[in-house]
């Protein structure tokens, strides 16, 4: 009779939940610098110690860790936490430019949002028809090389970007997401013996959802981080020592005192926002250049794999 490992389920409980915690929370409060994320952190540290070290010492481990051992299955599982990384972030990332930047409310940034679910339905029975009859490595470069061409689209980003200069970015994300999933079932599990298919999915499914944390979680402390040095350089070229910068504060000023307001306060507090305006704008230009390098490695990662034979669409098997 197989004995149910409790303090391997226990130890992977706290190990993702504190981890969860720590990513969902850490830049909000600074990381190391607030006492409840070294906690969370410590534990997430202790308890995966303590989780990684029964997954391959007892004998009926609550998570078969050995399916990794597998070169597709591990790679497979890559892909679907970069493409945790693409779903996720991208989701969070565009309703953000539109909300801090456009200005939009939640209605203006669903109706501009759409775009890309649209082209997933749209695109879903054809990557299920190409699934069957092209090799699914082939589907996985097409798919990363249109998320890398979407991201690299919008490192030209501006403030004034709206609808229509979001269209084929979304349209590029919604086509290349649905082009990658069914791939990436037939690549992670189509050579695994079958015996180790039923757990070896969780955990695939898990790396996606893992890679959408731990992608926020980075997306997030970099917007933070090069907004802050974005705005720092921005400021250096805006100071009574730089003509253009009093030209154009003059400028400003003169129109606000035209309607009897302090032209002098009103121009430079308008000028500040300016420059945090386009700190923010150059932060997530550096994302999407991360971004961007990220799923073009990927299509260097396709090669690393070899084709499962048998795979049909919707999953893998021999």
């Amino acid at each position: 009779m197989k004995k149910f490992d409790w303090w391997g389920l226990f130890s992977m409980a706290v190990f993702l939940g504190s981890l969860e915690y720590v990513l969902e929370e850490g830049n909000a409060n600074d990381w190391f610098n607030d006492d409840h994320i070294v906690i969370g952190a410590v534990a997430t540290t202790i308890a995966a110690a303590i989780f990684f070290y029964r997954a391959f010492k007892v004998e009926f481990p609550v998570v078969d860790l050995r399916a990794f051992a597998n070169r597709n299955f591990a790679f497979g599982s890559l892909f679907s936490f970069v493409m945790g990384i693409g779903l996720y972030g991208l989701t969070y990332l565009y309703p953000l430019y539109l909300g801090r930047i456009r200005g939009y409310d939640s209605l203006m940034i669903g109706e501009t949002m759409f775009v890309s679910g649209l082209a997933m339905f749209l695109t879903a029975p054809v990557a299920g028809f190409l699934a069957g009859r092209l090799d699914p490595r082939v589907l996985m470069t097409i798919g990363f090389a249109g998320f890398a061409a979407g991201t690299w689209t919008m490192s030209q980003l501006t403030a004034d970007w709206d609808f229509w200069e979001l269209l084929v970015p979304q349209i590029l994300r919604g086509c290349s997401l649905m082009l990658c999933m069914v791939p990436i079932n037939n690549i992670a599990l189509g050579t695994l013996p079958p015996a180790r298919i039923r757990n070896a999915s969780g955990l695939f499914n898990l790396t996606r959802n893992l890679g959408g944390a731990v992608g926020l979680a980075i997306i997030n402390t970099i917007l933070t981080q090069r907004q802050d040095l974005h705005y720092a350089r921005l400021a250096e070229h805006i100071q009574w020592g730089k003509p253009e910068a009093v030209d154009r504060l003059n400028n400003m000023a003169s129109n606000f005192n035209a309607y009897g307001l302090d032209g002098a306060t009103a121009a430079v507090k308008q000028l500040a926002q300016m420059v945090q305006q386009q700190a923010v704008i150059l932060s997530f230009i550096d994302v999407f250049l991360i971004l961007t390098a990220l799923f073009l490695a990927m299509v260097l990662g396709v090669l690393m794999i070899k084709k499962p034979e048998g795979a049909g669409p919707g999953g893998g098997g021999h």
